[in-house]
């Protein structure tokens, strides 16, 4: 089982209306280091600003938002308006045209279909009515947000369990690290001090060659760093069963293990041991590509 860790990508979307007004939001979210913000407006809604930021910060800790809103009036909540200015011009137009040729004068419907004559004006809206429709936009973003960290949830779900896999498998090959007998430091000592032998023959006593096998044989010893690593699996799991934003720990933790991992090739006298230190960075890795979407 893991906790309700969250990625920091996801969608959503929420539609609302009010008096006439329709509106859509559409929140996308991506990675960041902090809670970062990138919101489209109409001209004359920069006041929301401040309470989306108040909405989301209650809901996400880390995370890009990109954040659209469509917002349009019906046709009946518009009214029509003759551009006497424009018309004026048609019209002088018309009778300069009728001075020069013998022509029909014009006909209304045909001065009225000329663009720009008639204008679709917005109706205006009082300072209660703006309020009320503010209040209704918030709370159709108050829905988006909350539809946004849902499926934010869903994925850092199926990343819960991508990432328990990826630590039960470092916690093998730690223990195939431990089984190794060539990881052993009588195994190494013996082994450092037949190869001292071979390249020095017998012209250094028997015990010099044992002191400087031992001093080998420590610097070779890799059970410190075999200890951390089993120490961190189990730091890790706890962390995926803990709730909140632990994406920076978790990534923090997975600087950590590659850390023992290297230290553990750099020591290791055996071929085999090499290998699962080249396996264990490896998955290592793969940790840390999943963290860093976690929030």
């Amino acid at each position: 089982m893991t906790g309700k860790l969250s990625s920091m990508t996801g969608f959503a979307r929420a539609e609302g209306a009010h008096e006439g007004w329709r509106f859509v939001w559409e929140l996308r979210s991506v990675n960041g280091r902090g809670l970062e913000w990138r919101a489209r407006l109409p001209a004359g809604f920069e006041a929301l600003d401040p309470e989306m930021r108040k909405l989301a910060k209650a809901k996400l800790v880390r995370g890009t938002l990109n954040i659209g809103l469509n917002l349009r009036r019906d046709a009946a909540s518009s009214a029509y308006t003759i551009n006497q200015a424009m018309l004026g011009e048609v019209i002088a137009m018309v009778e300069k045209i009728r001075l020069q040729t013998e022509c029909a004068p014009p006909r209304p419907d045909g001065l009225l279909a000329l663009k720009g004559v008639i204008e679709q004006a917005e109706e205006e809206v009082s300072e209660e009515g703006r309020a009320a429709l503010y209040e209704a936009l918030l709370a159709t973003f108050a829905e988006a947000i909350d539809a946004l960290a849902a499926a934010r949830r869903k994925e850092g779900e199926a990343m819960g369990a991508v990432l328990a896999g990826h630590f039960d498998m470092i916690e093998k090959l730690t223990g195939a690290a431990a089984a190794n007998a060539a990881a052993m430091p009588a195994a190494i000592r013996d082994r450092i001090s037949a190869q001292l032998k071979e390249l020095l023959e017998s012209a250094v006593p028997d015990d010099r060659l044992a002191q400087e096998a031992s001093l080998l044989a420590i610097k070779a010893d890799v059970r410190e760093e075999l200890d951390r690593l089993a120490s961190h699996i189990e730091a890790g799991r706890a962390l995926l069963e803990k709730d909140g934003a632990v994406g920076r720990d978790l990534d923090f933790l997975t600087q950590e293990l590659n850390r023992e991992a290297n230290t553990l090739c750099s020591k290791a006298q055996d071929m085999e041991l090499k290998r699962i230190g080249l396996d264990l960075k490896r998955v290592i890795d793969q940790v840390r590509e999943q963290v860093q979407n976690i929030e």
